[in-house]
């Protein structure tokens, strides 16, 4: 199908990129404009601001709390923004959403963003946030089953990268992994993926973008070989999360987020590849406004809530060998 009427009216009457370098700290402050204020925002049972500290210093984060319950499962939410840019408050409306659909405890973090803060220095702090809340979640209301990491772009290179490395650590408390348009190769030759020419001009984010958008974080020691950085190129998948990856149709990186999932379901790991037509490169922050994108919400839910019965069984398991080994 077409791009969607309403991304197209607005790709439409967006200005011309400005010429020269790009600036993060101005970039930053233009989106951080665009943010609704409180009081027009998804109300919850609570959102409260929170840090946590780990091994490479406090982390601030942003805990949803969708209901009155006790206890519930838990999201960890890494935001997008190319690694330099997006913030609690940018994705403010996407971890409410995610709250609100799913019924978990959210919890977004504010990692350190590039250029100030060099490889790995993002990542640990993702990765810190979520060994903290398997470690002391009984303090947040962690009900001990379901936790998951999710994030949108280069939110979502971050989850599959702290899947991959938990695993390598024997840490298997990460019941599901979800990958909005997913940043999974930042090899950026046209010529990889069919999908970096067929959507490369015209879609919002466009091709010739992707290096300099991302070379601050690739310029900060961020090797596009090493599968922390482009977690494609990870030679091995068996025995990661179970995996929720969503795509764009019109998305310059929509190839590689596909043959991701094909790669994780060869590997033997429950996986859901999910396109979404009309939609180009970060719709799900943008566009979730739409009954036709806010759907990947509803979908996020069912993932993470199976009739599986096996699934069911494998949380409850990992839940009592936890228990037991504290």
């Amino acid at each position: 199908m077409p791009l969607h009427p309403e991304i197209a009216k607005f790709l439409a009457g967006l200005p011309a990129p400005a010429e020269g370098p790009l600036d993060p700290v101005a970039m930053r402050a233009a989106d951080e404009a665009h943010v609704a204020p409180v009081h027009e925002r998804l109300p919850l049972h609570a959102v409260e601001d929170m840090t946590v500290r780990t091994p490479s210093g406090d982390v601030p984060v942003r805990v949803y709390t969708p209901d009155e319950a006790d206890a519930h499962g838990v999201l960890v939410y890494f935001h997008g923004g190319a690694f330099f840019l997006g913030s609690l408050e940018t994705h403010d409306h996407v971890a409410r959403a995610l709250a609100k659909e799913t019924g978990l405890k959210v919890v977004s973090v504010g990692y350190r963003l590039a250029p100030e803060a060099a490889f790995p220095a993002g990542l640990d702090d993702c990765y810190a946030v979520v060994r903290r809340v398997a470690e002391q979640g009984r303090s947040l209301g962690w009900d001990g089953t379901t936790l998951a990491v999710a994030g949108d772009s280069s939110g979502g290179t971050f989850a599959a990268a702290v899947a991959a490395r938990a695993h390598d650590d024997g840490f298997d408390r990460i019941t599901h992994q979800i990958l909005y348009y997913p940043s999974l190769d930042l090899d950026f030759d046209v010529d990889r993926y069919p999908s970096l020419r067929e959507n490369a001009v015209g879609y919002g984010l466009e091709t010739a973008g992707l290096k300099p958008f991302n070379a601050f974080y690739l310029d900060s020691g961020a090797d596009p070989a090493d599968p922390l950085v482009s977690p494609v190129k990870r030679r091995d998948l068996t025995g990661l999360p179970p995996a929720l990856v969503v795509t764009g149709q019109y998305d310059p990186m929509r190839d590689e987020g596909e043959l991701y999932g094909r790669r994780l379901r060869e590997a033997g790991v429950r996986t859901a590849v999910s396109r979404y037509d009309g939609a180009g490169h970060g719709f799900v922050q943008h566009f979730s406004w739409l009954p036709e994108y806010h759907r990947v919400f509803e979908e996020t839910r069912d993932f993470l809530d199976p009739a599986d019965p096996a699934d069911r069984a494998d949380r409850a398991d990992r839940a009592d060998r936890a228990d037991r080994g504290k």
